[in-house]
């Protein structure tokens, strides 16, 4: 199964290019789209769902054109959105078993059985009595995985899900993404480096509607080996290096002093220490790279 995009384009009315003639092939597994807010995530992810057509371009999958067949490519495919409503007074198994009969499961037994088996998979069955609109935000998403699961989806696509959750909700989410993502094609679109670097098998970083790198977390960071330097700083001289060095990050210590990292393919002075990279640096470096030259 692959996914395949090629020359994609879609601008809004009010000029914005939200995808730029974008090309990426995604195989089986966990595929990480990584993007500062504004990048075109969405926009791309809306395109492929089918919710939105691009003006140009076109995307297959598993020998479907999803252009054309739009349909045909929606019975394969689940969803989950940022955010999504849900009806005010409805357990989330009775929610589950009105949605598996608008997907056709038109067997009770049937239905009984597939919306005990998604809940068990999303941890969600202890509170299937529940009213869904007073899940806290990390069940809700898993709840949106419970629901896209019905149609058995060999394409999932998940946009910013972990976005406001608590460390502790996001771990319980990213551990049913990763139980979910192992026979299915799953496009995991986010700004949180971290969660691509825990889930990801492979990723893309996009930014202006383009793809900037398309790899996989583990080269990503072997790339830059022996190439990213720290140095410690006073927070007054933040600027100044910050106007000599290619600095990617800096964060604060307790003494209120910072480290810096730099990228550099030799070291860039006495006093700067090589150390080992981080998938935040690549993420960086892609941005940076991706800047337009000032005069």
């Amino acid at each position: 199964m692959r996914l395949v995009i090629e020359n994609l384009t879609k601008t809004y009315k009010n000029g914005v290019r939200a995808i730029d003639n974008l090309n990426l092939e995604i195989g089986t597994g966990m595929f990480g789209l990584l993007g500062p807010n504004g990048a075109g995530k969405s926009s791309l992810m809306r395109t492929i769902a089918t919710l939105q057509s691009p003006d140009s371009g076109s995307i297959t999958f598993d020998g479907i054109n999803v252009l054309e067949n739009p349909m045909e490519f929606r019975k394969i495919l689940g969803y989950l959105p940022q955010s999504f409503g849900v009806y005010p007074k409805m357990s989330a198994e009775e929610l589950l078993d009105y949605f598996a009969t608008l997907k056709g499961v038109s067997s009770k037994d049937d239905r009984q059985k597939l919306v005990k088996e998604v809940l068990e998979i999303t941890n969600l069955y202890e509170v299937r009595k529940k009213y869904v609109a007073g899940y806290s935000g990390g069940m809700k998403q898993r709840f949106g995985i419970a629901q896209l699961l019905l149609n058995n989806p060999k394409l999932i696509i998940v946009d910013e899900p972990t976005a406001g959750l608590d460390p502790a909700e996001r771990h319980r989410f990213l551990n049913v993404l990763r139980e979910v993502g192992t026979n299915s094609t799953v496009i995991f679109s986010t700004h949180i480096v971290e969660d691509v670097k825990e889930l990801c098998n492979e990723m893309a970083i996009l930014n202006g509607g383009k793809i900037l790198k398309h790899t996989t977390p583990i080269e990503a960071t072997e790339e830059v080996k022996g190439h990213i330097w720290t140095k410690k700083i006073d927070r007054d001289d933040l600027e100044s290096m910050e106007a000599t060095y290619n600095v990617l990050s800096s964060n604060y210590n307790q003494d209120n002093s910072l480290n810096i990292r730099v990228y550099a393919q030799e070291k860039p002075a006495e006093d700067f220490v090589v150390t080992e990279p981080q998938l935040d640096d690549v993420y960086f470096i892609a941005l940076k790279q991706d800047e337009p030259a000032t005069v």
